[in-house]
């Protein structure tokens, strides 16, 4: 009831309750996200940062669990606001728990100020009141003076089980080679993985780590290295790199897997150690410049070798920047469509992975804002001297594809997978300030797709995630966004090169409408000298070329292939069923709901809007999950400021998913079989009036109703038993935010 809004960077007051050391930091008033913020922010990092109350305490957190309250009564701030919501439980208005003033009082008294103008402020914030027994819980604990786990306790939460310990123990003694070939190798991994969370297959289910660089060697106490990035100067020698297991609560939001196993281990032996490397392996250092440019950092490790790991993991890769742990991700996100699908160049039709000269002496072109750190002075956010570097170096790939591939790419320059496991093809769902990354190809046919090679993808991950930094000032982050522009308008113009180079610039300018600098576009450049060798049929290419990668290109195992419900192969619309007789006629329903500017999403336009869970009752008593996902039209997605101005919701579209999409539910719907015309009518045809808002009402789940938890226990217990690996906490800090008096029929 308290993880679901306080566990990650947005959580209020930076109050994470989804561990006790959370909860024994405290509160505090610093804003982690603060758009206009001159000076970069000391990092709090949990875990991290500081490692006990008083250094916390020093960094301007404040305790939310002390009482000086004698004997039976107890005075805590966490009580208290417990208590303000049993007293007044139900109240009308807006909760918005990321941009409401909330004080994040330190003392009795700045509480007793808020909580006299805000009353119906208190805890769970805009939610239904704790059960009786869960007060009691927690007040009678707050009474106790809230105790912490015992020592016995805290070992076995973050001592590993015996089958963990075991594989730790092998992988450690892998990344802690004495060798430079194993230490290079050590720190190029530690970088691509040092936000994962770990499992090992095969050991104690439910057991997650992180991996950390340590002052302590295998088989001793963990002493993190806390460095801002991780390829920051550990400045210790030597240091070791260690797993540490996660004891707090897993938030599905920030829970990106990584899976380790024997098989994982001897392919990375088999990539970075058994392979020649281009250079004698050699340690290097921690030059403040080219630290942040793998190019230079990796240069011995042939780019094959780095290109073929990240492709082994492009699903985790993509996640990371696509839903890192940032948890509040709108300046980031709003360089991406709500919808498009992202496959990769094969590495042998690569012409940089087959030419590590061309790395070599493009070094400089490759250098990105991260190397400035997180705070430099305001001229140098708007600086224009990345742009012309990225242009430089896009030019010279010009110029070495027009070398290697005079004839233009084909069908088979698209990575089409080697194993069952890969990810060949991936979907992003963008959700306003948060986004999703599906293996395979999820949805209708989207307007823009990526094609992403090495050289791309590598400084995809440095610029938004290695080099990333939360805390940083408005410089860091604008310079990081506009970068990133770059590298989406070369993903986007790579799946051009693969299509007649006639449509190419008015299909770019269709995805960049209002864009004068994308309406001006040198032809020549987006057309690129080369025409494609791919031969197409129909004068529908971007179609044909998609759906013969699908049918016929991506490796059978991988199991890519277009779901049943939301693409149409013709593109034609799905005419609304009279009735529903069959389950054909419900799929059908669902299609019919797939077309643009349906009366729910004109209506239902505001950025809280973008992932409905639904409940459907089936007949036969197994209740079904399933999701509505909201894919908001952007004429463009390449400026900063006024995104709002770049909507049109007539051309919004749906889609529906069995099971789980998205970590931040909007809102619940709950309705039974019988009910699907009325609900397929309230979606198909909303159009604001009396009748279709207490349709809203009577399906939907307010955030006032009375039975709200029960329905998130039910979503969440789902999500957890039919995907117990990837499973953790739903977000309720962006649920549908207008708490409704007469919710749940009163």
């Amino acid at each position: 009831r308290c993880v679901v809004c306080h566990s990650c960077y947005n959580a209020p007051c930076q109050l994470k309750l989804s561990s006790y050391e959370g909860l024994d930091r405290g509160a505090s008033k610093k804003v982690v996200y603060k758009g206009p913020r001159l000076r970069a922010q000391d990092p709090t990092r949990l875990f991290m940062d500081a490692h006990s109350t008083a250094e916390w305490r020093t960094e301007g957190f404040h305790s939310v669990t002390e009482s000086d309250a004698e004997g039976a009564y107890n005075n805590s701030l966490m009580l208290q606001l417990l208590d303000t919501k049993r007293l007044q439980p139900r109240n009308p208005g807006e909760y918005r728990s990321e941009a409401n003033d909330l004080t994040c009082a330190k003392n009795q008294r700045e509480l007793g100020k808020f909580v006299s103008r805000n009353p119906d402020r208190g805890m769970p914030f805009g939610f239904p009141e704790l059960s009786r027994e869960e007060f009691a819980t927690l007040a009678t604990w707050l009474q106790q003076k809230a105790p912490g786990p015992t020592p016995k306790q805290q070992a076995k939460l973050i001592t590993p089980g015996p089958r963990a310990a075991a594989m730790i123990t092998e992988w450690e003694a892998f990344f802690n080679g004495n060798d430079a070939k194993h230490a290079v190798t050590a720190r190029y991994l530690y970088e691509h993985l040092f936000l994962a969370h770990l499992s090992f297959r095969g050991a104690e289910p439910g057991e997650f780590y992180e991996l950390v660089r340590s002052t302590t060697a295998p088989g001793t106490p963990i002493a993190v290295i806390a460095t801002l990035r991780p390829y920051d100067d550990p400045g210790a020698s030597p240091f070791f790199y260690r797993f540490r297991r996660i004891h707090s609560t897993i938030v599905y939001k920030t829970h990106i897997v990584f899976e380790l196993d024997d098989a994982g281990l001897a392919r990375l032996k088999e990539q970075f150690i058994e392979t020649q490397w281009l250079e004698t392996p050699h340690r290097m250092g921690h030059d403040p410049e080219a630290k942040a440019n793998p190019f230079v950092t990796y240069a011995q490790i042939p780019p094959s070798v780095r290109y073929q790991f990240l492709l082994d993991n492009s699903e985790y890769i993509i996640r990371t920047f696509i839903r890192g742990p940032v948890c509040k991700g709108q300046i980031a996100l709003s360089v991406i469509h709500d919808h498009f699908w992202v496959m990769f160049l094969d590495p042998d039709a690569d012409p940089i992975v087959q030419d590590p000269d061309f790395l070599a002496s493009q070094a400089h072109n490759l250098r990105m804002p991260i190397e400035q750190g997180s705070s430099y002075t305001l001229f140098k956010a708007f600086s224009n001297k990345y742009r012309k570097r990225y242009s430089d170096f896009y030019r010279a790939k010009g110029k070495l594809y027009d070398e290697t591939n005079p004839q233009g790419l084909g069908m088979d320059a698209i990575w089409r997978g080697e194993r069952p496991q890969d990810a060949p093809a991936l979907t992003v769902f963008r959700h306003f300030e948060s986004a999703t990354v599906h293996k395979g190809v999820l949805g209708n046919l989207p307007r823009t797709f990526w094609v992403i090679d090495y050289s791309q993808l590598e400084r995809i991950y440095y610029g938004l995630v290695a080099g990333f930094d939360v805390f940083g000032d408005m410089s860091h982050q604008l310079n990081v966004r506009r970068y990133m522009d770059f590298l989406r308008i070369e993903g986007e113009l790579n799946f051009l090169e693969f299509l007649p180079r006639q449509i190419r610039v008015s299909m770019l300018q269709s995805w960049y409408i209002g864009d004068d600098a994308i309406a001006n576009v040198d032809h020549e450049a987006v057309r690129s000298r080369r025409e494609t060798a791919v031969t197409f049929k129909t004068d529908d290419p971007k179609r044909e070329f998609v759906e013969r990668l699908v049918d016929d290109h991506f490796l059978a195992s991988t199991g890519i292939e277009f779901d049943e419900i939301n693409y149409a192969r013709d593109g034609a619309v799905t005419p609304m069923p009279a009735s529903f007789r069959s389950h054909e006629d419900v799929k059908n329903g669902f299609r019919a709901l797939t077309a643009p500017g349906t009366g729910f999403i004109r209506h239902i336009n505001k950025s809280e809007a973008n992932v409905l869970f639904a409940r459907l009752r089936d007949h036969d008593g197994a209740d079904r999950f399933f999701s509505i996902v909201i894919n908001r039209w952007h004429d463009n997605v390449n400026a900063l400021f006024k995104e709002s101005s770049r909507l049109d919701a007539t051309r919004d579209t749906i889609d529906f998913f069995p099971g789980s999409v998205g970590a931040y539910p909007n809102y619940f719907l709950d309705f039974a079989a019988e009910d699907i015309p009325d609900v397929f009518d309230m979606l198909q045809n909303f159009d604001g009036s009396p009748a279709y808002v207490e349709k809203i009402l009577k399906y939907g789940v307010n955030r006032a109703d009375p039975e709200f938890w029960p329905m998130y226990d039910w979503f969440q217990e789902r999500m957890d038993r039919e995907d117990p690996l990837h499973a953790g906490l739903y977000d309720l800090n962006r649920y549908y935010p207008v708490a409704r008096a007469d919710a749940g029929g009163e």
